[in-house]
């Protein structure tokens, strides 16, 4: 009879218990590396969350293409987010508020919810990585308006510590008054970049009241477009109770999301832009998810 040594004994078992833990657990669903993820955010017409709709109402068009959906989740799951507070100099007036408002948001969070909070300005700062909680560092509280402004630069640093999460909800939340004067990535990298983490942004404009028209429009349109363009929302408030409760939204919306993958019919990865298209077969359903992705190899 053959004897094994205790030592292989347990790891035997250990590995049969990982295996069958990986296959209980929908978390861990096998993800490759071309799965594209969409997190999608469904209200009525009065503008409330629906919840719960079942999978077989979801179809999910690439390029007018129908795909397979993969991987559907329902349930209120842990996010995580990233959030880019504007320390740059035109930022002087407001740079209170924002602090305030990054802290209100860290408040709701729920419990397996982790957050990163950095500032940009001319240099990007890593306030702390991503926690659970609300805590801070002393830093965070001495933070000054100063230098210039790099705000694609820090969306593009965001997305790749957000890519390396195991959370599938993943959202990049920027405070700021738009005005990127100093990056070295552009626009279109920042969106590229978000569109491989899988990432949602969701922008807070701070611009001062009464500021449209010439650079401030220009501003405002590309803080819109991040957030449009990745299935985010853009919000326009220099503080107070609406900024306090646009935070709340934010947070509301993530943890009530659907969930849902596919693997592209077209493998090639060429680079390019391709529309998504979710359908739900119910009348009366606000869809808002990411327009897109490029075709990139992660």
């Amino acid at each position: 009879m053959l004897r094994l040594p205790l030592v292989s004994i347990i790891f035997s078992l250990c590995s049969l218990q990982s295996i069958l833990t990986a296959q209980e657990d929908p978390e861990t669903i096998g993800i490759s590396t071309n799965t594209v993820i969409l997190n999608a955010y469904i209200t009525d017409r009065a503008g409330k969350p629906v919840r719960e709709l079942p999978r077989n109402l979801f179809t999910i068009l690439e390029n007018g293409v129908e795909q397979k959906i993969t991987f559907f989740e329902a349930q209120s799951t842990p996010f995580a987010v990233a959030i880019l507070l504007d320390s740059s100099g035109s930022m002087e007036e407001r740079i209170v508020l924002a602090r305030a408002a990054a802290l209100h948001f860290l408040d709701s969070l729920r419990a397996r919810d982790v957050a990163a909070v950095y500032t940009f300005d001319s240099k990007i700062r890593e306030i702390r990585g991503f926690d659970l909680g609300r805590d801070l560092p002393e830093s965070f509280y001495d933070v000054r308006s100063r230098g210039m402004t790099v705000l694609y630069d820090a969306i593009v640093r965001a997305a790749s510590e957000l890519e390396r999460r195991p959370e599938k909800r993943r959202a990049i939340l920027v405070l700021s008054d738009g005005a990127d004067t100093q990056s070295g990535a552009s626009q279109d990298k920042a969106l590229k970049a978000a569109s491989k983490a899988d990432a949602v942004i969701y922008c807070v404009d701070m611009s001062p009241a009464g500021t449209l028209g010439g650079p401030s429009q220009l501003n405002q349109r590309a803080l819109k477009e991040l957030s449009e363009k990745t299935g985010g929302q853009y919000t326009r408030s220099s503080g107070g109770f609406e900024m306090r409760e646009a935070f709340q939204r934010i947070a509301d919306e993530l943890g009530t999301q659907y969930t849902l993958a596919y693997d592209p019919t077209d493998e090639k990865m060429d680079g390019k832009w391709r529309s998504i298209e979710l359908k739900i077969r119910r009348p009366n359903l606000n869809i808002r998810t990411r327009r897109g992705y490029f075709a990139v190899k992660r």
